[in-house]
């Protein structure tokens, strides 16, 4: 393993759990296929590749184990993070440029936010309602009892799927080639599933995330989705509390707890940005 590969946990709920990422600091002069390379090699969900920018603070490059994505909230955090820890980035407003674009950063302490837009919104098309219930083995009745399955885009695409009890996330049985399927069809990274029942009070949702083909069943926090399910509050719900607390992880098997903050930004109902962030620490 590449020994300037640091993994790092980011969006830890109390100092545990979180999802690991890959960073590499000094990345200047890896090219795409050294990077692929070595995310494959990592078997991580992500790994980020920091180097020089002209126009930013840094530039991130990011990695699935099979392919490039263009962002990633959990290694965006966790790269941030290890810079501020060992004293590259102070406090304050910091830049990313990626293969999309340039996004704010806002280091606070022990915690990194990323600067997310809302691209698009749009309920899925119910001819994808029977597809979609033999992707996530439950009857069509239950991810249309509250709000319509939506696509929603960050700067990635993301199906939102809400059903109605934490239960209901927990006992799910993703059939991950109908998802690979489905998400290909539509330009996806994935799915996010989630519901309004929380294990803590006082948090907004309990979410779950497949993205079979990049090479995830299954992660524990997803800061690209979370972003997606504010949206998706937002505009299908009518949600007004622009603080959204997203737990993720806790059903996973074994568990690893993940706390994910979301703030969002709206004017006259429109959304301007959002912000997602959380804590991240080294891993032994």
């Amino acid at each position: 393993m590449n020994k300037n590969l640091r993994l790092i946990s980011s969006f830890v709920e109390n100092g545990i759990g979180g999802n690991p990422a890959g960073v590499v600091l000094k990345a200047d002069g890896m090219d795409e296929n050294q990077m692929q390379a070595l995310a494959a090699e990592a078997g991580l969900s992500e790994v980020a590749f920091v180097s020089h920018s002209d126009i930013a603070s840094v530039k991130l490059d990011f990695f699935t184990p099979n392919k490039r994505i263009a962002h990633c909230g959990h290694a965006t955090v966790a790269a941030f993070s290890v810079m501020a820890q060992q004293g590259l980035l102070k406090d304050g407003q910091h830049s990313k440029e990626t293969v999309d674009g340039i996004r704010r950063i806002r280091i606070e302490g022990d915690k990194a936010f990323l600067e997310q837009m809302k691209i698009s919104s749009a309920a899925l098309s119910e001819e994808y309602y029977p597809n979609l219930s033999e992707a996530l083995g439950v009857p069509i009745d239950s991810f249309v009892k509250i709000a319509p399955p939506a696509l929603i885009n960050n700067g990635v695409g993301w199906l939102v799927v809400m059903l109605e009890s934490r239960e209901e996330l927990a006992q799910l049985k993703p059939n991950l080639a109908w998802i690979r399927i489905l998400s290909e069809a539509l330009d996806l990274i994935g799915f996010y599933v989630v519901s309004r029942e929380t294990l803590v009070t006082g948090r907004t949702l309990s979410a779950r995330m497949f993205a079979p083909s990049y090479g995830i069943d299954e992660e524990s926090a997803t800061g690209m989705g979370a972003g997606c399910a504010a949206i998706y509050l937002h505009d299908f719900l009518e949600y007004e509390n622009q603080q959204i607390l997203v737990e993720q992880g806790h059903l996973m098997h074994p568990p690893s707890p993940s706390l994910i903050e979301v703030e969002l930004e709206a004017r006259s109902g429109v959304i301007d940005r959002l912000w997602v962030g959380g804590s991240a620490g080294v891993m032994e």
